[in-house]
């Protein structure tokens, strides 16, 4: 078994070009899966054609008796799904197991966003003063303005801005790659930027990525985590209630351009989804807004009540 799982992993990681974090999601998934299979067959040697819809039924059970979300329990599913997939595909079992599972029913969540005065009042937290700030200032404007997902921007190299077009070369999932606007004050930030980026790079004693975009202080390529880790400390320095992700940028920048007018398509192509259903989540958020302004604004929108004669 363990032999097909890295078999699979190196399938998606180079001859898919998964992005290294959906192939960790995968490995951790099927390792989940294996420990439990393990488990319940006492350490017996499991191979494929011995797993059947029923196996995997129970390890779902599992993971629901455990209080895994039913987001999680069906993205584990998907990775069963691929797996099984992929050992149909080179001839190892001959009927997908996986297929005969149905994904749990989700919970209908909208996706939050954050206002454009909330944006302002975060896009100013980094402040100018050091060089962390700087950095920090330039890489939440490029957030805001392009929609990017965060492992989008830690990828980002030098050579992928064009600074007078404004434009950004985004390498998506699967290693598709994308052209994305930003506006001026986005451009300003990052020229604001390129200094501070030089002086992180001389401070570097091996420089492991340097063309990178981002730079940490001591001059690698900044990670996610370390993106987020920053935000999340401005957010409480300013004491704001406001729990601020990367990814919110992300929602914010397609609800506020839906708002104002952007058609649908053209979102979809700016983040990068490949089917016009996962940009029409957003619609469901503008919808919301409009009516809420509509009950605010409108005149004859509020309930008037009668006074007793």
């Amino acid at each position: 078994m363990q032999q097909w799982i890295d078999s699979f992993l190196k399938h998606v990681r180079f001859e898919r070009n998964y992005s290294p974090h959906t192939v960790c999601s995968y490995q951790h998934d099927l390792k989940e899966f294996h420990a439990f299979l393990s488990r319940c067959r006492r350490d017996e040697v499991i191979s494929p054609v011995e797993i059947d819809h029923l196996s995997i039924r129970e390890f779902l059970g599992h993971l629901h008796q455990g209080g895994k979300q039913r987001s999680t329990i069906a993205r584990k599913l998907a990775t069963l799904r691929s797996f099984f997939r992929f050992l149909h595909q080179e001839g190892v079992i001959q009927v997908n197991p996986a297929r005969l599972v149905r994904t749990p029913r989700q919970d209908k969540s909208q996706p939050r966003f954050l206002s454009r005065e909330e944006v302002e009042i975060v896009l100013g937290l980094p402040g100018n003063k050091t060089d962390g700030g700087i950095r920090d200032c330039a890489i939440l404007e490029m957030l805001y303005a392009t929609g990017m997902r965060i492992g989008e921007l830690v990828g980002l190299n030098l050579e992928d801005v064009a600074l007078r077009e404004r434009l950004v070369k985004v390498r998506g999932k699967g290693k598709k790659e994308r052209l994305v606007p930003f506006g001026e004050n986005a451009a300003k930030a990052l020229r604001s930027y390129l200094p501070v980026r030089k002086k992180l790079l001389r401070r570097s004693r091996r420089a492991n990525h340097p063309n990178a975009l981002f730079l940490n202080l001591q001059g690698g390529r900044i990670t996610a985590r370390s993106v987020q880790r920053n935000i999340r400390q401005y957010t409480r320095d300013a004491a704001l209630a406001l729990d601020v992700h990367p990814h919110l940028f992300r929602h914010s920048f397609a609800t506020h351009l839906l708002n104002a007018g952007a058609d649908l398509r053209s979102i979809q192509e700016l983040l990068g989804h490949e089917t016009l259903a996962t940009t029409q989540k957003y619609t469901h958020l503008a919808i919301e807004q409009l009516i809420a302004t509509y009950r605010s604004s409108h005149p004859r929108a509020k309930v008037v009540r009668s006074s007793p004669e």
